[in-house]
């Protein structure tokens, strides 16, 4: 993806964040509002939101409509990331993440290799973002073993020093776990 030998090769999880801070949005607590209002939201405050999915990233559409033979179906957000060279494919969720958000995600990002990609890009990414995600379901799902698949979280206000802090040593923990396995692989 990277044609320069001398710089690091850029793949999907090094542009996905976990969670998305989105307090600049101005919404309340999740009961106030309907993803909807949140898809609203981000698309009035288009340039914000750009900054924080991160580098490389330019709106397509809102409502990016996509149709097979016998239906039509909205996707909520989509994206390109020109450094990546692939469309991002962005499903909104205001409630905890389900099996059911996951497959049908699984079906857009399918439906858009299939029907949009064109040559030369590289495969689609799809991202829900969602108030809460379950690890139970995302052991058990095709997010665990599909490489451009990602469900991350949103929080609409910046985490506390103490949350902070919990999420650092999860990292940490999570780090030298792979670090130690990588280990024994060897």
């Amino acid at each position: 993806m990277n044609p320069d030998p001398g710089q690091k090769q850029i793949i999907p999880e090094d542009l996905v964040k976990d969670p998305y801070i989105l307090e600049f949005l101005g919404l309340g607590v999740p009961e106030s509002y309907s993803e909807n209002d949140l898809e609203k939201a981000i698309v009035n405050k288009l340039q914000h939101f750009l900054l924080e999915l991160g580098k490389g990233f330019a709106f397509v559409g809102r409502q990016y409509s996509i149709k097979t033979d016998t239906k039509l179906f909205y996707i909520d957000l989509v994206f390109y990331n020109y450094f990546l060279k692939c469309f991002v494919l962005v499903d909104l969720k205001i409630s905890e993440l389900t099996h059911q958000d996951i497959g049908q995600m699984d079906m857009y990002v399918r439906m858009f290799e299939s029907l949009k990609k064109i040559p030369g890009d590289n495969p689609t990414i799809g991202i829900i973002l969602c108030s809460e995600k379950d690890s139970t379901i995302v052991k058990y799902s095709v997010l665990e073993e599909n490489q451009h698949l990602f469900a991350s979280r949103y929080r609409l206000i910046l985490p506390t020093e103490a949350e902070l802090s919990v999420e650092i040593e999860k990292e940490k923990q999570s780090f030298f776990l792979t670090t130690e396995n990588s280990q024994i692989n060897l």
